[in-house]
């Protein structure tokens, strides 16, 4: 229990956004993906996820971690199959955010989007590789969602302080949730055990303030004070996956914040993040997200409207 509690004190929780959502007509999104994890509430009808087309009915949540790519269908009626871009293009149709309860339609859902670092530097639920899941008890974590929607809705004095409380809570609540149900031990021992070795997570910090610089294996390998031919494997050892694969989503992730709050050329955005073949830079962004980053900055996230 001590691991678990150095573990939630690690984290760095900061409050991305939050709807009501009314959906006006059933679809399914075939390729969703987003940097921000998201808990979703379902306030009426059904939502489906997955291959298998797992059901979430009403009152039940489900968690999609950052990172994740999954199949997700809003709605109960027979739905039409559309890419991310596709959806994108014509999300006014299927989507409209709405108030307060009172504007809500037959299918209807709520959601907040988070970040959660641990010290800072490593996304906690990216890094558990763990799919998206249904939250059957789910009613802290219903009530969460409810209540931050509601803060957002208003505009009362102390609002966003409100909120960022909340949204830690929710994080709390949420992996509360995922070890009472003993749901991912696996995941959840191997970074307890890499979250204490220094070494690790001096690279995890180098890596982080120097998305721009050259992050060779070499590089790295100096940062832990390890030979370059062990630094890969004993990343991957700790981390279940490689160093350069880990570089890339975190250069891709700031690279969406960049698009997000900035004013910055592709061009710019690409070479600040360590990228200094634009095209190349515009293939692995699309390969990752399923849009073009030109696209990126001029919509919202997928569940944004």
């Amino acid at each position: 229990m001590e691991d678990y509690n150095k573990i939630i004190e690690s984290l760095g929780v900061r409050f991305i956004k939050a709807k009501n959502i009314n959906i006006l007509k059933s679809v399914t999104i075939e390729n969703n993906y987003d940097i921000e994890n998201s808990l979703i509430l379902v306030n009426s009808g059904s939502l489906a996820f997955g291959k298998e087309k797992e059901g979430c009915k009403a009152g039940e949540v489900f968690f999609v971690p950052g990172g994740k790519q999954v199949s997700i269908t809003y709605g109960s009626g027979s739905a039409v199959s559309l890419s991310k871009d596709d959806f994108l293009n014509n999300k006014e149709s299927y989507f409209q955010s709405y108030g307060n309860e009172a504007e809500a339609i037959s299918d209807s859902y709520s959601y907040v989007s988070f970040e959660a670092k641990a010290f800072d530097s490593v996304n906690f639920f990216a890094s558990l590789d763990i799919p998206a899941f249904r939250i059957d008890d789910s009613g802290k974590i219903a009530t969460l969602i409810k209540a931050i929607n509601h803060e957002v809705a208003d505009s009362a004095p102390g609002k966003g302080r409100i909120i960022k409380v909340m949204t830690e809570q929710l994080v709390v609540e949420l992996i509360r949730y995922i070890l009472k149900q003993g749901l991912f031990v696996e995941q959840f021992a191997t970074n307890s055990t890499y979250f204490k070795d220094p070494r690790l997570i001096d690279i995890f910090t180098f890596i982080k303030e120097n998305l721009g610089e050259d992050l060779s294996n070499k590089v790295l390998a100096n940062v832990a004070n390890v030979s370059e031919d062990y630094v890969g494997q004993y990343f991957k050892m700790l981390t279940g996956i490689n160093p350069q694969d880990y570089i890339e989503y975190q250069r891709m992730e700031e690279a969406v914040n960049l698009l997000r709050t900035s004013k910055k050329s592709i061009r710019e955005i690409g070479k600040e993040v360590g990228y200094k073949d634009t095209a190349y830079f515009c293939r692995r962004f699309k390969m990752m997200f399923g849009i073009p980053a030109g696209k990126m900055r001029r919509r919202e996230s997928l569940i944004n409207v």
